[in-house]
């Protein structure tokens, strides 16, 4: 799993935690308040109904207060039936919840004055809040004696509407953070993608470096975090450099050192050879073996180095006809019949000829070398949407696509018992096409018959240093 992920994986549940945390809290908290407050206005409702009776009880009748009472606080029959209608009923006669709420009147003596609630007023009454239960519904309820009067008031709230109300307000409050979560958990995410950014500009020069151009990483516009590590990287680098260039410098040393013995021997064989005619052939193929394998170490090295490399603009298509012409005679001691298919006409690529040329010879004298005797070797040239691609397909053993790796590789030959050379050809050709910004791979032949392809890629224009 990568950092990026794992931190916003961290950092998204430790969010989503503190905002559930904290929501459950805000909701319980907003619960208790809400409860304080309808307890408060059930207070405040028997207070104002204690300043009414107050009033009627100087100025009216006991007969007169109740009906006063009835007519001023319990509701008519059939009114605020339960109905499909909105909080406020049709022409402002009320409010739905009206019917939720219920208010009781009795004298000092207990008789009952006013019965909106139809509870049971045998309990004793005692001032303060309590529950009571009646019509099938828990209530809650304040009652206070008249101290003037010596009435006692009682006003009580249906539960239901309190506990939805409170829901509502208390989901109300929480509603925005309930919201914000998700917005917030991608504010995070970004964050993190931002964040990161430098370090993906870090691994950018580090994932297309070429080991012919290595160079350190840029330490001014790396993270301050990421300091010591990018130091560390920069002076692997440079160890890793000063190693290949050691080794590239003692292959090309080595192999200049041994061209001029070998030319000698390669002389005085020939003057044997006019004395002892045919006696030591064999060595003499051995000695041109090793100057093959001599300058194919010299191309190699400067290959590899990328010295002297200036593309121009050449017609690929006559670099590939002179390629072909250049191992005929190596065809025609196999009879092996070399062909070209061009489907490009004029195909023109920034390259280096030279370069392009002993490409295509190694991938052709491979070819030509592995092919029994009487084969056909073909070479296609065709135009793609993003450069050229060079078909070279023989009709001999082929390669297991597992070892097509293997094949590629310096100084490796699958088999011994076919072909002479060093193992370094399909190598080399590999290594011009990239350095032409193209690539070399090995297919199976499309039409079914045994052999091998090698499909060479090249764009236009190379890459630029």
């Amino acid at each position: 799993m990568s950092l990026t992920r794992t931190l916003i994986l961290l950092v998204a549940s430790i969010v989503m935690l503190i905002a559930s945390a904290a929501a459950t809290w805000s909701y319980i908290e907003s619960n208790h308040e809400l409860e304080e407050l309808f307890d408060a206005e059930l207070a405040q409702s028997t207070r104002v109904v204690q300043g009414l009776v107050q009033h009627l009880a100087t100025t009216q009748s006991s007969e007169a207060l109740a009906g006063i009472l009835r007519e001023t606080l319990q509701l008519p029959d059939g009114a605020l039936e339960e109905g499909d209608y909105d909080e406020i009923l049709p022409d402002g006669t009320g409010h739905k919840y009206e019917k939720k709420l219920a208010f009781e009147v009795w004298t000092a003596k207990g008789t009952p004055v006013l019965d909106t609630l139809s509870a049971n007023d045998d309990q004793a009454l005692t001032p303060g809040y309590a529950w009571s239960e009646a019509t099938g519904f828990q209530w809650r309820t304040f009652t206070l004696q008249d101290p003037k009067t010596g009435y006692w008031i009682r006003t009580a709230q249906r539960e239901e509407i309190r506990q939805e109300l409170s829901q509502e307000l208390a989901l109300s409050n929480i509603l925005p953070l309930l919201v914000a979560l998700p917005l917030l958990v991608i504010a995070v995410a970004f964050a993190i993608q931002v964040g990161f950014r430098p370090l993906r500009k870090l691994e950018q020069p580090i994932r297309h470096m070429d080991p012919e151009s290595i160079h350190p990483l840029d330490t001014q516009h790396a993270p301050k975090e990421v300091t010591g590590l990018v130091g560390a990287v920069n002076g692997l680098l440079k160890r890793l450099d000063d190693a290949l260039e050691r080794e590239r410098r003692f292959s090309a040393d080595a192999a200049h050192e041994l061209r001029t013995p070998l030319t000698a021997l390669r002389l005085n064989l020939e003057i044997i050879d006019d004395k002892y005619p045919g006696e030591f052939s064999e060595l003499t193929a051995s000695v041109d073996r090793m100057v093959h394998l001599v300058e194919q170490m010299l191309l190699l090295s400067r290959v590899d180095s990328g010295a002297g490399f200036n593309p121009g603009d050449h017609n690929l298509s006559d670099i590939v006809t002179q390629s072909i012409a250049d191992v005929s005679p190596l065809a025609l001691q196999k009879q092996i019949e070399p062909s070209l298919d061009d489907q490009t006409g004029h195909a023109t690529i920034r390259c280096q000829a030279a370069l392009i040329n002993t490409l295509m010879r190694s991938v052709l004298a491979n070819a030509i070398q592995y092919s029994p005797a009487g084969t056909c070797v073909d070479t296609r040239l065709q135009r793609l949407e993003n450069g050229y691609r060079i078909l070279v397909c023989d009709q001999g053993p082929g390669i297991p696509e597992a070892s097509r790796d293997k094949a590629l590789g310096r100084f490796s030959r699958l088999d011994q018992r076919l072909g002479s050379g060093a193992g370094l050809g399909l190598a080399i050709a590999r290594r011009i096409a990239e350095l032409h910004g193209g690539a070399l791979d090995l297919l199976d032949r499309q039409d079914g018959q045994p052999g091998l392809c090698v499909s060479i890629w090249l764009p236009p224009h190379p890459p630029t240093a």
